[in-house]
């Protein structure tokens, strides 16, 4: 029971912060199911979500001699962001969700150096580049509020 009311209550204080999100289930073009996890709740899982999804399309264009290599590695990284999100929010504390977090953050981290060889390399052009950049310094910013907020 003690649980329980931990989770109602780091919820609440999450809600009051505007952390989570009731909306219904189409945000960003994405389908939602009813939000029965509580990590569909949270913008930050819903933002990275969609980021995930840009880098996929991003890459579709990418040279196939890079499947295995810059392409598996974007990936692998913007879905690890959205894992560990949700993970960490199933989390029993405060310290642990943060360390998820964190985790989250530095794979969003892993993307932009990827993003960044992407455009070195010409796979990428300038304003792709910047849009995508653009986009994970919002999520990391929501990432970092939220890590912020959590004592």
């Amino acid at each position: 029971m003690a649980e329980k009311h931990q989770w109602n209550w780091i919820f609440y204080k999450l809600k009051k912060y505007k952390y989570v999100d009731r909306r219904p289930s189409t945000v960003y073009g994405l389908q939602y199911t009813a939000k029965y996890f509580r990590f569909e709740r949270l913008r930050v899982w819903q933002l990275s979500r969609v980021f995930a999804s840009k880098i996929y399309k991003i890459t579709r264009k990418f040279p196939k001699d890079e499947l295995f290599g810059l392409i598996s590695q974007l990936r692998r990284a913007a879905i690890s962001i959205l894992l560990n999100i949700a993970e960490g929010a199933d989390r029993k504390s405060d310290a642990e969700f943060k360390r998820f977090l964190r985790i989250a953050l530095t794979s969003l981290e892993e993307v932009v150096s990827g993003l960044y060889i992407s455009l070195d390399q010409g796979f990428l052009d300038r304003q792709e580049f910047i849009s995508v950049y653009e986009d994970a310094s919002i999520l990391a910013a929501k990432l970092n509020s939220l890590i912020n907020t959590l004592h």
